[in-house]
C-alpha cells in the first residue's frame, strides 16, 4: 500500500489515501477488539442501504491495525460550509435530513445505546450521586431501537462533485433512541464553537422529527458524561456544566 497522502489525522489514528482506497491506521497500543468492532459496524450499517464508504478489508500495516474502505471522492460538509457561508442554513436542512434518514433505518445486531451510556457514565470519574442520578435518568428514558450514528456532525459528512452525499465514521454506531443521537449533535456544535448552530440545529430537528425539544434536552446531561469519558480535559469544564442533573431548562 502506498500510505505517503495523509488525508486526516485524529486522536490513535491517521487516514491515508491509497488510490480509490482510505486506509485508517489505528496507533499501535489500539485496542483490536475496537478496531474489529469498528469494521463490524460499518459493515453492518452499509447492509442498511445508506449511502457510506463500502467495507474493503481490515489488514495489519507496520505491525498496527487498519481497516480500508472505499475512498470518496468530495469535500466534508463542514469545509463547504466554511467556504460559502451563505449557505449554511441550506446546509444545515440537508445536515438534518440524512439525520433523519439514519435514524429511519434498522440495524438489530448493533450494540445498543444505553448499555454503552451506562457503561461511559460508569468511567466518568464522576461522584457516586451524581452518577446513580444520571444511572437513574438514563434508566428512564424511553428504549427505542433506531440507528444512530454517534457522532454525527458537518466533518463526517462528505459531499461529492456529483453532489452526492456519503456519510462516514461509524465506530460510535449503536440502536437506540435517535433523541440521544440529537442531543449528541447539538453538543458536537457547542464543542467547535457553533453556539448559534447549534441553537439553529435543534430547532430545524425537533421541527423536521416532530420531537419536543425538552425530550432532546432530557438527553443532555447524559450524552454530556458519555463524552466526559474520553477525558479530554480541554472539554471537561464544558461537559461538567451540562452534567447538572437537575431538570434540564
Amino acid at each position: 500500500m502506498n500510505l505517503d497522502r495523509v488525508i486526516a489525522v485524529r486522536t490513535s489514528k491517521t487516514v491515508y489515501r491509497d488510490g480509490d482506497k482510505a486506509v485508517k491506521v489505528f496507533d499501535e497500543n489500539y485496542s483490536k477488539a475496537n478496531v474489529l468492532n469498528e469494521a463490524l459496524n460499518q459493515a453492518r450499517v452499509e447492509e442498511t442501504g445508506l449511502k457510506i464508504p463500502k467495507l474493503l478489508e481490515v489488514t495489519k500495516i507496520d505491525g498496527k491495525w487498519a481497516i480500508v474502505s472505499e475512498f470518496i471522492q468530495g469535500k466534508t460538509l463542514e469545509t463547504l460550509i466554511k467556504e460559502n457561508p451563505g449557505k449554511a442554513d441550506e446546509y444545515l436542512d440537508k445536515l438534518v435530513d440524512l439525520q433523519l434518514s439514519v435514524h429511519s433505518k434498522k440495524s438489530p445486531l448493533l450494540n445498543k445505546l444505553k448499555d454503552k451510556m451506562q457503561r461511559k457514565i460508569s468511567e466518568t470519574g464522576l461522584d457516586a450521586t451524581s452518577r446513580y442520578e444520571l444511572h437513574t435518568r438514563l434508566d428512564s428514558m424511553p428504549k427505542h431501537d433506531k440507528l444512530c450514528h454517534g457522532d454525527f456532525n458537518p466533518s463526517n459528512i462528505i459531499v461529492t462533485p456529483e453532489d452526492e452525499y456519503y456519510i462516514l465514521d461509524w465506530s460510535h454506531a449503536t440502536i437506540g433512541n435517535a433523541a440521544a443521537d440529537a442531543a449528541r449533535t447539538y453538543l458536537l456544535f457547542w464543542l467547535a464553537g457553533n453556539i448559534d448552530g447549534a441553537e439553529k440545529y435543534m430547532k430545524l430537528y425537533c421541527k423536521k422529527s416532530e420531537t419536543a425539544k425538552q425530550y432532546v434536552q432530557k438527553w443532555i446531561p447524559i450524552v454530556a458524561a458519555s463524552q466526559l469519558s474520553k477525558g479530554n480535559e480541554v472539554e471537561r469544564e464544558f461537559l461538567m456544566h451540562w452534567i447538572d442533573v437537575v431538570e434540564y431548562e
